[in-house]
């Protein structure tokens, strides 16, 4: 599996409120610029999703794929990984790990791991990682945060 990348964010709102816009999934293509497409594939019985399939386009990097999600009871982790390869990657290994902090808010760490299907140099590949992860913690700050977000 490729290196794992990790990156965190403070949001200005309960653990809670966070897990319950990460879940929503269906609603992605309102507010993360390259998905344009969601599908719930299969639910647990508790109404979860536990498999998704994505349809992205971020200009260079166009796929679809499917993946796999776990929780933790309290959803304070919310984990993924990539359930068979997809035109793009081989395999994709993630997490949020959601802590409450004293004033409220929510420390929100996001890890990823992708091993492309393409050639890519080590360079290129930590610097688009970067870019990924930045753009998908701002894009959710930015709509837990909204007025009238998704409770």
């Amino acid at each position: 599996m490729a290196d794992s990348s990790t990156q965190s964010i403070v949001i200005d709102a309960p653990p809670e409120r966070v897990a319950a816009v990460i879940c929503d999934f269906t609603r992605y293509p309102e507010w993360t610029e390259a998905v344009r497409r969601v599908e719930v594939v299969e639910e647990y019985e508790d109404g979860y999703a536990s498999q998704v399939r994505f349809t992205i386009d971020a200009g260079v990097l166009a796929d679809e794929y499917v993946l796999a999600y776990a929780y933790a009871e309290d959803l304070t982790r919310i984990e993924w990984h990539l359930v068979a390869p997809s035109k793009m990657q081989k395999a994709q290994r993630g997490s949020y790990d959601l802590v409450a902090n004293p004033d409220g808010g929510t420390t929100v760490t996001y890890t990823l791991e992708v091993e492309l299907s393409v050639a890519m140099l080590g360079m290129f590949r930590r610097k688009a990682e970067k870019m990924i992860m930045d753009t998908a913690l701002k894009q959710l700050k930015r709509r837990v945060e909204a007025p009238g977000a998704a409770q």
